[in-house]
């Protein structure tokens, strides 16, 4: 029980590969570039079933769709919401707030006489 710790004991001495380069213009630029994919393929992700859902019904979501999409899930999650269902104009979602996955998609024509379960809460996106 008395022995002692050293620097060094808890983290390794040297960095894992592919860590960024400190110091480097080069490696800081790339770095920056690999930091926003990550942050834009993590701010919302799409089910297999929800990918293959909007292919069959020929649903084509824009840029500016998806950043409303993904301020919706924003608002879910500030309220404790862990399943929701996101209408946009003719269209729905069902989401995973936790993690900002999409589930499923419907458009217009399905939506009709359809009941959504497993929720807790709607938003409405304009």
């Amino acid at each position: 029980m008395t022995d002692h710790m050293k620097i060094g004991q808890l983290y390794p001495a040297t960095l894992p590969p592919g860590n960024v380069r400190i110091g480097s213009k080069t490696g800081a630029a790339s770095s920056e570039k690999n930091f926003q994919q990550v942050l834009s393929e993590e701010t919302l992700k799409f089910s297999h079933h929800a990918e293959l859902r909007l292919k069959q019904r020929g649903i084509q979501l824009e840029p500016e769709q998806l950043r409303k999409i993904g301020s919706a899930l924003d608002k879910a999650a500030a309220k404790g919401a862990k399943d929701s269902l996101l209408i946009m104009n003719d269209l729905a979602l069902i989401a995973n707030v936790r993690n900002r996955t999409i589930v499923t998609a419907m458009d217009g024509e399905s939506l009709r006489d359809n009941v959504f379960t497993h929720i807790d809460s709607a938003v409405v996106v304009s």
